[in-house]
């Protein structure tokens, strides 16, 4: 009996570490997040994995058919909400599309598309989904190790609980759906607080702008329709998602300069 007892307090501080937190621990001590920090978040209840994650990775909306993802995304219902919303943030738009150079009805429909301006925030937790990439799906586990520790980067830096924020099932969060590593490097302060916020207006704007102006999208020269599809190809690489972007976007400008 002795012997069982010292063979399992021998064991026992392996057998408890988190799969996933072994894979990451040293690209984020590197990053600068304490250990202490890791540990709290990697020991938390409510992580879990959701196989429908999988199922959704299987099956995304780009692979569909033009004629049926236009019919997800250019909607009288997304269009009516879109005239709607910028009546009430036409100011902000107009402001921050001035500043950055950048047209605000572009900003406007990808936020549509992306939120439906607000409406959707996400149906899991960014870190349940990226822990889901990297414990059960070998081909996007490298990417989603990146993305945790950038996720968890953010969290530390700006003291955001890790298990606070919900987001799309491949880790997007905020009205903007950025994914970590883009909202690190493109987020911007939009209202002068000093933090970057996924889900204050104000900041969105300026940093849907940011990501498409170092993007490539040609602020001298707003009517170069190939750098702006090439821009807006950079949030998501799809020429679907691009396609209803531009479209979305007409629909809106029409329908609000003409009422």
């Amino acid at each position: 009996m002795g012997k069982l007892i010292l063979f399992l307090f021998w064991a026992s501080p392996g057998a408890v570490e988190d799969s996933v937190l072994s894979t990451i621990r040293n690209d984020a001590l590197n990053r600068g997040i304490p250990e202490s920090f890791l540990n709290e978040t990697f020991s938390n209840g409510d992580i879990t994995t959701h196989d429908i994650i999988l199922e959704r990775f299987a099956k995304p909306y780009e692979k569909k058919s033009w004629v049926d993802y236009r019919k997800l995304f250019v909607t009288e219902s997304r269009i009516s909400k879109g005239a709607s919303f910028y009546q009430q943030n036409e100011t902000a738009l107009k402001s921050v599309g001035k500043q950055m150079q950048v047209d605000p009805f572009l900003i406007l429909s990808i936020i549509g598309v992306e939120s439906n301006y607000g409406r959707h925030k996400g149906q899991f937790t960014v870190f349940n989904a990226l822990y889901t990439q990297i414990a059960k799906m070998p081909k996007r586990a490298k990417w989603a190790k990146k993305e945790m520790v950038a996720y968890l980067e953010y969290c530390y830096t700006d003291s955001i609980p890790p298990h606070s924020i919900k987001g799309s099932y491949a880790g997007a969060f905020g009205y903007g759906q950025f994914i970590p590593s883009s909202f690190n490097a493109y987020a911007t302060d939009g209202n002068g607080d000093g933090i970057r916020m996924p889900y204050e207006w104000a900041d969105v704007f300026a940093s849907v702008c940011n990501y498409l102006v170092k993007n490539g999208y040609p602020t001298s020269n707003p009517n170069n329709d190939k750098q702006v599809y090439k821009s807006v190809f950079a949030y998501n690489h799809s020429d679907n998602y691009v396609n209803a972007v531009l479209e979305l976007r007409a629909q809106l400008k029409n329908r609000i300069l003409t009422d």
